[in-house]
């Protein structure tokens, strides 16, 4: 969920004057962000009959191959596209972003990238198929702001090496989204086949 311009915004964030601010207001629109979506697509998977996770021909069997055939298709399509990613241009105005400006950065890096509307729908239709309560997609909604708040805890706890690392962390993962953003999908698709 948090790889790439998610990450990288936590990163430019903690680079950024008044961190531990803008960085908080950040971390608190990724919170709300993924907790609403897991939310929503959890009451809709819950609205649909999904049938018994055992059937391989249950519906939602189907949309968990449908999930794999998209992050497929996102895998190869950054294979693809590897020489020319380009970070989105809106990542370089970020260092004059004040705490509003990142909670709402927070709450849009989450639920606009196609990416993480997959993972959600994918947490959203397992946690629904299993007859689970929502409770139970808590660790990954912690685990997606622990590795939001990354880099804010680097700061903090490893103050100047921090700051000398995060622009060499930023260049590394502009250069290396594309690789990123495949063992991503790889890892998904592992979870949801598995």
């Amino acid at each position: 969920m948090m790889i790439g311009p998610q990450i990288m915004s936590a990163i430019i964030f903690v680079t950024a004057p008044r961190a531990v601010r803008v960085s908080l207001g950040f971390l608190l629109g990724v919170a709300v962000a993924a907790t609403a979506g897991t939310a929503i697509t959890f009451g809709l998977a819950s609205a649909f009959d999904l049938g018994d996770p055992d059937d391989g021909g249950s519906a939602g069997k189907i949309i968990q191959y449908v999930l794999v055939g998209l992050l497929a298709a996102s895998a190869l399509k950054n294979w693809i596209r590897r020489e020319t990613v380009q970070p989105p241009k809106w990542l370089g105005t970020l260092m004059s972003a004040d705490a509003k400006r990142a909670l709402k950065v927070g709450l849009l890096v989450i639920l606009l990238m196609p990416s993480d509307i997959v993972v959600m729908l994918t947490v959203g239709t397992n946690l629904a198929q299993a007859d689970a309560n929502f409770a139970e997609a808590l660790p990954f909604i912690g685990a997606t702001v622990l590795i939001a708040a990354l880099p804010l805890l680097s700061l903090l706890l490893f103050h100047r090496r921090a700051t000398a690392a995060m622009p060499h962390v930023r260049d590394w993962m502009n250069t290396h989204s594309w690789l990123i953003n495949i063992v991503v999908c790889v890892v998904f698709i592992v979870l949801i086949l598995a």
